[in-house]
C-alpha cells in the first residue's frame, strides 16, 4: 500500500493479508504491512468529520480528534529520529521537532492541535508515514532486531519501537471512535424533536 491509501473495498480486501512484499525482508515487510492496515482503520475512523467534529472535546474526554491525529504524527516522527537517526528529540537535540511538542504531550508543552482541516490533519500523517516507509525500505531484519544505543534507550530495539508506533495508533484510533460516537449521539440529541408527551 501507498501513504495515500484508499478507503475501496480492494485497499480493505488487500489489507486483510499480512503478506510482505519484495523488495522487502520479511521482519520489515510485515511490519509495513501492519502500519498500513491500522492506518486503514484510522482513515476509516475520522471520514467526513468536520472541523467542528474534530475540535469537540468533553469534560470527561479532554482530547478532541485532531489532538489525538495531531498526536500519532508526533509519535512517528519522534520515534523516526530515535530509531533512524539515532536522535532523542525529548532531549532538546533536534530543534525540526519542537513544532511537534504540543501534539506529543497534548497542549502541555506547546500549541494544542485545533481549527484545521481533516484533509490538513491527514495530509500531515501521509508525509510523514511516507517518511518511515522510506526509512524502513533501507533496512533490513538484522537491523530491526539490533538495539538503540541511546542514553536511558537501550533496552529497546527497532522492532519494538515500531511495534510502539503501531500499537499507539491503535489505542488513539480506539479513542477517535469512542469520541465519534460521542457526538454523533449529541448530534442525534439536538436534531430529535421534544416528545410530544414532555411537551
Amino acid at each position: 500500500m501507498t501513504p495515500e491509501i484508499a478507503l475501496t473495498p480492494e485497499a480493505w480486501a488487500r489489507a486483510l493479508r499480512i503478506d510482505p512484499q519484495p523488495p522487502s525482508t520479511p521482519h520489515i515487510g510485515a511490519l509495513v504491512e501492519m502500519l498500513s492496515y491500522t492506518r486503514l482503520t484510522t482513515l476509516q475512523a475520522v471520514e467526513g468529520l468536520d472541523k467542528q467534529d474534530l475540535d469537540t472535546t468533553y469534560d470527561d474526554f479532554p482530547h478532541s480528534i485532531a489532538m489525538l491525529l495531531g498526536h500519532l504524527a508526533a509519535v512517528e516522527r519522534a520515534y523516526q529520529y530515535i530509531s533512524f537517526e539515532n536522535l532523542d528529540p525529548f532531549a532538546g537535540d533536534v530543534p525540526a521537532y519542537d513544532r511537534y511538542l504540543g501534539a506529543m504531550t497534548f497542549g502541555e508543552h506547546g500549541l494544542a492541535v485545533r481549527r484545521f482541516q481533516l484533509k490538513e490533519l491527514l495530509d500531515e500523517l501521509a508525509e510523514v508515514r511516507a517518511e518511515t516507509l522510506r526509512e524502513l525500505g533501507k533496512r533490513d531484519d538484522a537491523w530491526l532486531g539490533q538495539r538503540l544505543n541511546l542514553p536511558e534507550m537501550t533496552d529497546m530495539n527497532h522492532h519494538w519501537v515500531w511495534f510502539h508506533v503501531l500499537e499507539e495508533e491503535l489505542s488513539d484510533r480506539g479513542q477517535i471512535r469512542l469520541l465519534r460516537q460521542a457526538i454523533l449521539r449529541a448530534q442525534t440529541a439536538e436534531a430529535t424533536p421534544p416528545d410530544s408527551a414532555d411537551e
